[in-house]
């Protein structure tokens, strides 16, 4: 019977680019930045890494979809590097082979890497998605933003819920202003500057009923993570062990678009993926048990549903824990200490391992002024897709605990 992942990876090193406009580097240089880094935090050399995973999601990385850009880039030793993509999850899903590779015992040390420059090509988060991913697009999904589909997300769960619009919009204002808020304190981040309720509620609208502060930006960036088993990271010199807890991935099966189950109130495969999760972490009682979490808030709609889904918040309870502070910095569990994809940015390959950055200094202690006290166990949840169908992914990390 298959027993998880549970305590047998550990995380030695974690590098993180500052997230925003990187007109002045490419992929190559941002990928660099990241992996001196986390060498660096590892104390080994990039001779040591024995097999790696690239995330990105667009075109300007890959070469012929490959993994030779940043094999080239980092010089890697002629190791087994291998290029992955799934939508938002992208990150997340390299930094699950390395974690498979090491725990099956295919490799000691394993690099994980997401990266994405986003500027270049002129992505827009607000335009058709044809407009910005090429003619087949056109053919697949005319007329589609992802704004109007998040924002049926915000309509129909304010209708299922009974929630009248201006307290739900409110309940949204609350989650952006806590992300600008916290990314204040954070000196990676793309978007640096506090905002007002009122700010929020007065922005232009951009799909009914999300406003402009609603939506996540568009940045440049990379993350990477050196992954390894608890062994090999005592004898490297490393006792203050972040292991990997759980990590679980859930993809839309089509019940939600061609069945009359889904209310378009919430989003399945989190719901699915959490679970599934917790039980490979030994979690019975999340709202109790999770310190903190970095969520998918491409939309503040998104986030605040993603609580129900994650089972932080009951059904229909998300906005009265939102709005009484439960999820904001000094609350019982902060969520997005970082400042999250609204305000940390969103370089789609790299975010899911931005993610995990920021639970892993906030395990370690190294989180600065936004420093979580004491934390014990960090969720990290990924969303790529759109609410009718998507990928999903929930990883749990957490100090070692020798057994």
């Amino acid at each position: 019977m298959a027993t998880g992942i549970r305590d047998k990876v550990a995380i030695i090193g974690m590098g993180c680019t500052r997230f925003g406009e990187r007109w002045n580097a490419g992929s190559e240089q941002l990928m660099v930045e990241a992996l001196e880094e986390a060498l660096t935090d590892a104390g080994i050399g990039r001779t040591d890494i024995q097999a790696a995973w690239l995330g990105t999601c667009m075109e300007e990385v890959s070469l012929g979809k490959s993994a030779i850009p940043m094999s080239l880039a980092l010089r890697l030793p002629q190791i087994p590097v291998t290029r992955v993509e799934n939508y938002c999850a992208t990150g997340t899903e390299a930094f699950r082979g390395a974690c498979y590779a090491v725990a099956s015992g295919a490799c000691d040390i394993a690099l994980a890497l997401g990266v994405e420059k986003l500027k270049d090509i002129g992505y827009g988060g607000l335009p058709n998605w044809g407009a910005s991913l090429g003619a087949l697009t056109w053919q697949w999904s005319p007329n589609m933003t992802a704004p109007g589909l998040f924002a049926q997300l915000a309509s129909a769960y304010g209708a299922k819920h009974g929630i009248l619009t201006d307290d739900l919009k409110r309940a949204m204002a609350h989650v952006s202003v806590k992300s600008h808020a916290n990314a204040t304190l954070n000196p990676k981040a793309h978007l640096r500057r506090a905002i007002t309720v009122e700010q929020v509620l007065a922005a232009p609208i951009i799909a009914y009923p999300l406003g402009l502060f609603d939506c996540c930006g568009v940045s440049d960036g990379a993350a990477c993570a050196i992954v390894t088993t608890p062994d090999v990271a005592r004898g490297l010199g490393h006792h203050d062990l972040v292991t990997v807890k759980a990590l679980q991935l859930a993809l839309s099966s089509g019940e939600e678009a061609g069945y009359n189950t889904w209310d378009v109130d919430c989003l399945m495969t989190t719901a699915t993926c959490s679970a599934a999760a917790y039980r490979e972490a030994g979690i019975t009682n999340p709202r109790a048990e999770i310190s903190m979490m970095e969520v998918h808030d491409c939309f503040s709609i998104t986030e605040l549903v993603t609580m129900e889904d994650l089972h932080i918040s009951e059904r229909g309870g998300a906005v009265k824990d939102v709005l009484d502070g439960f999820f904001n910095l000094d609350g019982p569990i902060p969520c997005q200490p970082d400042g999250g994809l609204k305000c940390f940015g969103h370089p789609v390959g790299a975010s899911g391992l931005r993610m995990l950055y920021e639970m892993y200094l906030q395990l370690l202690g190294r989180a600065g002024e936004r420093q979580v006290p004491n934390p014990r166990y960090g969720l990290t949840h990924n969303l790529g897709g759109m609410p009718h169908q998507n990928v999903s992914s929930v990883t749990i990390v957490g100090r070692y605990a020798a057994g």
